[in-house]
């Protein structure tokens, strides 16, 4: 149940000013760790603002929602929603400057593939991304832990999806709405959207699902007004109050979606190559020393393991020989 759940515990934030300053403090963050011998207009001139890397963000989930729309076989809504999730958790904690998001996002749509058991094998799944399969293959398996890390192992991801079949099943029961499954394109564009925003951190599913289901309702010159006074909430008034204020600002966020500009984001990614931190970033030569002596010390630490199963079983042998050879160390009832 969400209501029990880590996502609402953990996860679900009660205003945009709270997940405001959580951005804004892991940007002062990497800038004072990677900055400190900088002035502040050096500072300003070389790192992303927080408002620069929300927007560039924002470009990155687009590309997320077009990545998993054109994914072979297709995939699921549910699995795109909890990949959004993910994305959206990891940089409330973390800055673009420091995980690169074209990274984070494919590792994102892996990891949700996992725990939502849409089954597709990496093979299958780098076959999806254009360019170096191997290399992406690399950069995904070796962000996974991270990723899961950062969300404090919290995968479990609680999407509006079934609740809008419930309530679908309930307008067809309850209601004398003609044929309400023509609600279903409005609906699901309408969820989309809400994956541009940040309603999944601050709403209950259920929440959000209505927000689908009357936006659609209107769409179709619908009215589900009394549906919702009368059928979903007669008995339970009091909450209503709290509902339409979570539905109104949930279709406010959809309507207020602002693209970013292309120049604007072509010249965030160039700032964004300039200041990222080249010890995560897989083509620079730190990566790839630090991914050296880290296999190399995997491979001591496997030839010690070697070694000191060899030494464990002679020693075995020698105590085994002595134990049937020499009498002192034999047991006497």
């Amino acid at each position: 149940m969400y209501s029990l759940s880590s996502q609402k515990k953990y996860w679900t934030f009660k205003t945009e000013q709270e997940l405001a300053d959580l951005r804004v403090g892991q940007n002062i963050r990497f800038i004072t760790k990677h900055g400190a011998a900088m002035t502040d207009d050096q500072k300003q001139a070389h790192f992303l603002s927080a408002d620069e890397e929300r927007l560039l963000l924002k470009q990155y989930e687009l590309q997320l929602k077009e990545f998993c729309k054109r994914f072979e076989p297709p995939m699921p809504k549910y699995v795109v929603g909890t990949a959004f999730h993910y994305f959206k958790r990891f940089y409330l904690n973390n800055s673009s400057m420091d995980y690169h998001p074209k990274e984070i996002l494919a590792t994102c749509v892996y990891l949700a593939c996992k725990v939502e058991e849409f089954n597709v094998s990496i093979a299958q799944f780098v076959a999806n991304i254009k360019g170096d399969r191997v290399k992406a293959m690399d950069i995904i398996l070796s962000n996974e832990l991270l990723l899961m890390q950062e969300l404090n192992y919290y995968l479990t991801i609680h999407n509006p999806m079934r609740p809008i079949e419930g309530f679908l099943i309930d307008i067809k029961t309850r209601c004398n709405m003609n044929n309400p499954d023509r609600l279903r394109p409005g609906i699901e564009d309408f969820i989309d959207k809400t994956f541009l925003t940040d309603a999944p951190l601050m709403y209950a599913p259920s929440q959000i699902a209505l927000a689908a289901v009357l936006h659609a309702a209107s769409k179709e010159q619908e009215n589900l007004d009394s549906y919702v006074t009368e059928s979903l909430f007669g008995a339970a008034k009091d909450k209503l109050p709290v509902l339409i204020e979570a539905v109104r600002r949930v279709r406010s966020m959809v309507r207020t979606i602002e693209l970013p500009q292309k120049e604007r984001v072509r010249f965030l990614e160039k700032k964004l190559e300039k200041c990222r931190n080249q010890e995560n970033n897989p083509d620079s030569q730190i990566y790839k020393q630090r991914m050296k002596k880290m296999y190399e010390d995997e491979d001591d630490l496997d030839v010690m393991g070697s070694s000191y199963h060899m030494n464990v079983s002679d020693v075995n042998l020698e105590v085994s020989q002595l134990n049937t050879t020499n009498p002192v160390n034999m047991t006497l009832d």
